[in-house]
């Protein structure tokens, strides 16, 4: 049988309960249902082991190991979980660890004793946070794991299309390089990084590490905010641009917002229209911001030279989707999720979930989002 709870963490949890229950009595009041970590199963369950599930364990990597979860409880891993598959697969489960799955009424209605679910994942999109607070079921998230991964896949994918690096990659593997007269080819023209502007959607702690390469490269800075979020750069030299400002004067404009109701299908035709045709789009944040359907019209008819993506409105990538007929590396580059996904970055994202059930245990917020 899989370890039990070490006595520290065992210790830890029955005096923050019995702390917990000790004020509820003493002031004759009854304390937030959330705040009991137990519930009704109260003491009696700090003896048994708690069960974590793992539903995606997959989607950080086959080459990651669990071995930390062990100390904190029974622990099973599923490679992958579709959310049929997910109540009967929960449906003892004290903690459920996930990314994309949807936590709603339908997949989570089943649990009895479900106490926390933990994303490996920044975005919270797929919680139920209304649903979850009638449960008093708790969520949390990892924040801040994968800034310098997602900066640096901004970059390679800006680099591999503004270079057209697929097109010379080509060029001399077919040999064409080989067989010419002279010692330098670049029929494909491309430019400098310096003096050029570089537009920044959401200057979240990914939109700042970009700005601040960007910046090294001698690139003018300025950054827009879709849910009117108030910027003070002025130290840094980066300017604060209205959405139509931001458009006509980015020659590289790179998405690192979350997925709102501000900036869902921000990126529309109408958009587009108003960027340089030479300007190059990047979006590392997430696929819906850019209407794929209106991107595919924007590439094809050239009102952009080039777009780069790591995401996508569904994904895996739909069979029908239009970007799908875009065979010209020169104006599109779509990589499969995976710009989160170093390493290093993965082996973070785990123990950063590993100190969040640690955080719970103890009766602390850390990373808590409901």
């Amino acid at each position: 049988m899989v370890r039990y709870f070490t006595k520290r963490n065992a210790f830890v949890i029955l005096v923050v309960y019995l702390r917990k229950l000790k004020r509820r009595n003493a002031f004759g009041k009854t304390a937030e249902p959330a705040d009991l970590i137990f519930g009704q199963a109260g003491i009696r369950r700090l003896i048994w082991t708690m069960k974590i599930v793992f539903l995606e364990g997959k989607s950080v990597g086959e080459d990651m190991v669990f071995t930390p979860f062990h100390d904190l409880g029974e622990v099973t891993v599923f490679p992958k979980t579709t959310a049929e598959e997910m109540p009967e697969r929960i449906k003892d489960a004290d903690i459920i660890v996930a990314n994309k799955l949807p936590m709603n009424e339908q997949t989570l209605s089943g649990t009895e004793q479900l106490k926390l679910v933990c994303l490996t994942a920044t975005g919270t999109n797929n919680l139920d946070t209304e649903y979850l607070k009638s449960r008093c079921i708790q969520a949390r998230n990892v924040a801040g794991y994968s800034t310098d991964a997602v900066a640096q896949h901004t970059f390679a994918l800006l680099f591999y299309l503004w270079e057209k690096l697929r097109f010379y990659d080509d060029f001399v593997k077919s040999g064409e390089y080989s067989s010419g007269s002279s010692f330098s080819c670049f029929p494909e023209r491309f430019f400098e990084l310096r003096g050029k502007t570089w537009g920044i959607i959401g200057m979240g702690a990914i939109g700042q590490r970009v700005a601040e390469i960007a910046s090294v490269f001698g690139c003018h800075i300025i950054c827009y905010s879709a849910s009117g979020t108030k910027y003070d750069f002025t130290d840094k030299g980066y300017e604060q641009a209205d959405f139509d400002t931001l458009l006509a004067q980015s020659d590289i404009l790179s998405i690192h917002a979350p997925l709102n109701k501000y900036t869902e299908n921000l990126m529309n035709l109408d958009a587009f229209r108003k960027m340089k045709k030479e300007a190059v789009l990047i979006n590392v944040a997430r696929g819906p911001i850019v209407n794929q359907e209106d991107l595919y019209t924007a590439l094809t008819e050239n009102m952009i030279a080039a777009a780069g993506l790591d995401v996508l409105k569904a994904e895996p990538m739909a069979a029908d989707n239009p970007l799908g007929k875009i065979k010209d590396s020169r104006k599109l580059l779509i990589t499969p999720h995976m710009a989160w996904a170093p390493v290093e970055t993965r082996t973070r994202c785990l123990d950063e979930v590993v100190k969040n059930i640690e955080a719970f245990m103890k009766g602390e917020d850390r990373n808590r989002v409901c």
